[in-house]
């Protein structure tokens, strides 16, 4: 005589198909706003007359002190190094360790990583001095995708990964969020004996 074996009713559950019922909802989510051209432009405009302003009245009595050529046309003279050496440690220092250099501390503006993290060595260089030298391209053509682009980014920031945004201003967007429930069919089988 052979036996019927009958699965017990956990391995009939197991098995039971799966139907999943999509939920949408309507979110509102807060995100900073980008910065735009011209407030970066003024910012910027304003980290350079502080660099002016220290070149003139630190670095060029020191050169005079001690009777060293200012005016040398070449680009490796040592006013020309030592200048440049400040822009870069300016920009790559105050960004990696404020978020943000005086100009735009100014204009309640700064930088942020495009995923949310914290500004890492890496990508402070990146953006700072080589999408800087990039950047130096006739006509600041670089600079000025900032005012073409969706998130207002600058060839550096694309580079870099990063944003510049406002500090106290928002944008606020309407998400649509799907949740998926999964729902199992429970399978009933008769016995038949």
């Amino acid at each position: 005589m052979s036996e019927i074996i009958q699965p017990d009713e956990q391995n009939v559950q197991e098995k039971a198909p799966v139907f999943e019922q999509a939920v949408v909802n309507r979110t509102e989510q807060y995100e900073h706003k980008a910065a735009g051209f011209w407030i970066r432009f003024w910012a910027y405009t304003v980290d350079i007359l502080i660099l002016s302003s220290v070149g003139m009245l630190i670095i060029k009595p020191v050169f005079r002190l001690f009777s060293l050529e200012l005016n040398d046309p070449v680009w490796y003279a040592p006013f020309s190094l030592i200048t440049a050496f400040l822009f870069y440690a300016y920009f790559v220092l105050m960004t990696k360790f404020c978020s943000q250099t005086v100009g735009k501390m100014i204009f309640g503006i700064r930088v942020i990583s495009k995923n949310g993290v914290k500004l890492t060595w890496s990508t402070v260089i990146f953006r700072e001095w080589i999408g800087r030298l990039i950047s130096t391209i006739p006509l600041s053509l670089p600079y000025i995708a900032v005012a073409f682009t969706p998130k207002k980014q600058a060839i550096h920031d694309f580079i870099a990964d990063t944003l510049v945004v406002h500090e106290a201003v928002y944008d606020k967007k309407e998400k649509l969020v799907q949740e998926h429930t999964s729902v199992a069919k429970e399978l009933q089988e008769q016995n038949v004996f």
